[in-house]
């Protein structure tokens, strides 16, 4: 594939330009913001590099469009996509920083920090002794490389890590995985659920009452998607101990607005959609080695299945 006409559009524009500079790229770029871009623009270029922007771009217009994210439902949930356009997106340190970001959040659970910040401001002196990792249970939703790595991380420390995928394929760093069809079985023993799935048709509300009923008492983290969890179902799932605590990171409306009732819920810790950042250097690392392969036509490992979603 020919590629000469590239569209960078994001935030941080200047700073994937000067990355990009260090590789001296014979081609021509465009570096604009969602508000600039227009349809002369996408009508001169070859591909488009960003984030998904408004609802109504004609992508069909460029040969290849590159995701700065590692989800892509920005493209393609709930709309048409021509599979004449390449879609690839973005691989680098998101399964790392996804699974530190659980550690840290199950680490403060299992050491009492929210019980022992309590009992400073209240000048009290009472020892609790803290739980240990090993043995604990891990649900991850989700069974690629994110979800992979972050099971790697937390089976480190001794947890039990279960999977659950749309096929049930077993992987390595898994106890066990399950097909979601059948995951009741698997959450019902669950001390931690993590969701890590893309944002398909199958996982749209997917985390609602009828699965909130199937456990107990479990530590409930979203670093996939806003639209895959039903709001109104976690707080009940909260006012009834079926979720001791959740820790947000991802919202159907970003930022999430004032009125929203996460806010001001006790049990509930909002981050705002940082647990896996596409840093410049990384982006453009991957944009560039994806190019590159484009052009030569080698295999693309960060290839996007359309039909799949991911």
């Amino acid at each position: 594939m020919d590629i000469q006409k590239i569209i960078i559009v994001s935030p941080m524009i200047k700073e994937l330009a000067a990355y990009l500079e260090h590789y001296n790229l014979d081609k021509e770029f465009r570096y604009l913001t969602e508000d600039t871009l227009t349809e002369d623009d996408l009508e001169w270029a070859d591909a488009f590099c960003g984030f998904q922007i408004k609802k109504n771009t004609d992508y069909s217009k460029v040969k290849w469009v590159h995701s700065l994210g590692a989800g892509v439902d920005g493209f393609l949930y709930s709309q048409d996509w021509d599979e004449n356009v390449l879609l690839t997106r973005t691989v680098c340190s998101f399964g790392q920083r996804i699974g530190e970001y659980c550690l840290s959040y199950i680490l403060k659970d299992v050491q009492a920090h929210q019980k022992f910040a309590e009992q400073q401001s209240e000048k009290v002196w009472r020892p609790i002794t803290p739980e240990l990792l090993g043995g604990k249970q891990a649900v991850i939703y989700g069974t690629g490389e994110i979800g992979q790595k972050v099971a790697g991380i937390l089976s480190a420390f001794g947890m039990k890590v279960q999977g659950i995928s749309l096929s049930g394929k077993p992987k390595a760093e898994f106890h066990q995985v399950a097909a979601i069809d059948s995951h009741g079985s698997v959450i019902k023993e669950a001390d931690y659920v993590i969701n890590t799935l893309p944002l398909t048709d199958n996982t749209a509300d997917f985390f609602d009452k009828n699965l909130f009923e199937q456990v107990r008492r479990i530590g409930f983290i979203n670093a996939g998607r806003g639209n895959s969890l039903v709001d109104t179902d976690l707080m009940d799932a909260l006012e009834k101990e079926q979720v001791r605590f959740a820790v947000l990171d991802v919202f159907r409306e970003e930022p999430l607005p004032a009125s929203h009732p996460f806010w001001k819920h006790p049990d509930i810790t909002i981050t705002p959609h940082i647990s896996a950042v596409t840093t410049a250097k990384e982006a453009v690392d991957c944009f560039v080695d994806t190019l590159r392969r484009v052009e030569s036509e080698q295999v693309l490992e960060n290839k996007v299945d359309i039909r799949k979603g991911y």
